[in-house]
């Protein structure tokens, strides 16, 4: 049998986080995903710019 790998799993780019975030608050408040994406990418003007999302 051959060894599994311990890490198997590929861990998600930020884009792909900042996607899953935008896209589950779209849903829930009723905004434009696109829009809040582009939120995400500017978080000097956020007002909790210094959280930062995990990845």
């Amino acid at each position: 049998m051959a060894p599994h790998p311990t890490n198997a799993r590929k861990k998600p780019s930020m884009a792909a986080v900042r996607r899953a975030v935008a896209s589950s608050t779209a849903i829930e408040t009723g905004q434009n995903i696109q829009k809040l994406e582009q939120k995400l990418q500017q978080p000097s003007q956020q007002r909790f710019a210094h959280i930062k999302l995990a990845a």
